[in-house]
């Protein structure tokens, strides 16, 4: 059973906090839900204010993100996008499922700050869209929002997929130029928002006291083959062995960090910060804040192995280069992990994970890159080992389609 860990101080609103007997209508309102809308320039500037980041996976500025559309010719469209695509991570989810008129409030704010004539919310949970539709049903209908059903992969979350099966098409990515905040959701200038970053607007809207805490918290999903996973709330800047050690994982001697995106990170890992661009200069990344711990019994090449063969099933098959790279790198890896590599398959994949990065039409070609990047960087003698010496963690490993690193959402 995943459990779940607020961490923030005593006294700051936070979003694991749900009201007792569940986020209905009535308890969202005492709390200071839906409240009414200041203009939106206000409203817009606080945000920009506090440096809220999307929580998406890339971290961008959300004011900045929340400027273009508005800016875009034509009337948006805001969606809220929780169609979680990275393995090991439940925040969105669980977000939809208990706290679904926070989300819905964070739509009608964004909707509000662009100017937009509609919202969507994009799932794939069936349990986070029930929960969806029954908060729609009893909330305040001063804007139309729609639920948008797609089926659950790694790349559905992508913006430009959201927007391809919004419109009715499969949800698949496509070509940019244009972005969705040129050319979203019927050619309109579209806001695609993680629930996250949307119901962080809609606390910075009701708490405008702890704007800036609130903003710099993170939630994050802890996982490993030790500990019990949770889902935890906690201040950017909180050294990532803090949260290992308060679910379990304090044996762990090494971390692949955001899903899948972030890369492994070995020696030196208990002195990184869940802080985006620390992580960033340290050549991993936050992402959407999934972390999978590794302890000393759990071989490395088999997990980047697993990664990288689970990243190269889930390719949309649609670049070439995707196809082909990712595959070469998921082969070259589980060759590794047999034991099997050839002489010049290390060379390979050093130059591949240098090679490939921003080549593919989404980040999962990225993602796979930098999970044989960072094995190679951070355990280079664990790699040489399986040149020279069978290894029974990978002879025991599971087939590589990424159940490893899957969470049950609390």
């Amino acid at each position: 059973m995943t459990g779940i860990l607020p961490l923030v101080p005593a006294g700051q609103p936070g979003l694991l906090t749900v009201p007792p007997g569940g986020e209905d209508l009535a308890p969202y309102l005492a709390a200071g839900g839906y409240a009414p809308l200041p203009a939106p320039g206000a409203l817009l500037g606080r945000v920009a204010a506090t440096e809220l980041r999307g929580r998406g996976g890339a971290g961008f500025p959300a004011a900045v993100k929340l400027r273009a559309v508005r800016d875009a010719p034509g009337r948006p469209v805001v969606v809220a996008n929780g169609e979680e695509g990275e393995p090991g991570s439940v925040k969105d989810r669980w977000l939809l499922r208990h706290r679904p008129h926070l989300v819905l409030d964070g739509v009608r704010l964004a909707a509000a700050m662009t100017d937009a004539a509609r919202g969507c919310v994009y799932v794939s949970d069936v349990r986070a869209e029930q929960a969806v539709r029954r908060a729609l049903a009893e909330r305040p209908a001063d804007l139309r929002v729609d639920v948008v059903r797609t089926e659950h992969s790694y790349v559905a979350g992508e913006e430009t997929a959201v927007v391809r099966r919004i419109d009715g098409g499969p949800a698949l990515p496509r070509a940019k130029p244009p972005r969705p905040y040129e050319n979203g959701v019927g050619g309109a200038p579209t806001l695609v928002a993680n629930v996250e970053t949307l119901a962080r607007i809609a606390v910075l809207h009701s708490h405008p006291d702890a704007a800036a805490a609130i903003a710099g918290t993170y939630l994050v999903t802890l996982s490993g083959t030790a500990g019990e996973p949770a889902l935890v709330e906690a201040p950017a800047g909180t050294y990532l062995k803090t949260l290992a050690d308060l679910h379990g994982h304090g044996r762990a001697e090494a971390v692949l960090l955001g899903g899948l995106f972030g890369g492994l990170h070995g020696a030196g890992w208990t002195d990184l910060r869940l802080d985006h661009d620390g992580l960033a200069a340290a050549g991993g990344a936050l992402g959407c804040g999934a972390l999978h711990f590794l302890r000393p019994e759990d071989c490395p090449v088999a997990v980047a192995a697993d990664a990288a063969g689970y990243l190269a099933a889930q390719s949309a098959r649609q670049c070439g280069v995707c196809v082909s790279g990712t595959g070469a790198l998921a082969g070259t890896l589980a060759a590794v992990a047999r034991g099997e590599a050839a002489d010049d398959d290390i060379a390979k994949l050093l130059r591949w994970s240098g090679q490939l990065p921003g080549r593919g039409a989404c980040g999962l070609l990225d993602a796979a890159a930098r999970i044989a990047a960072t094995l190679l960087a951070h355990f280079p003698d664990r790699v040489q080992d399986h040149r020279d010496t069978s290894c029974p963690a990978c002879g025991d490993a599971a087939p590589h389609d990424g159940r490893r690193f899957a969470v049950a959402v609390p």
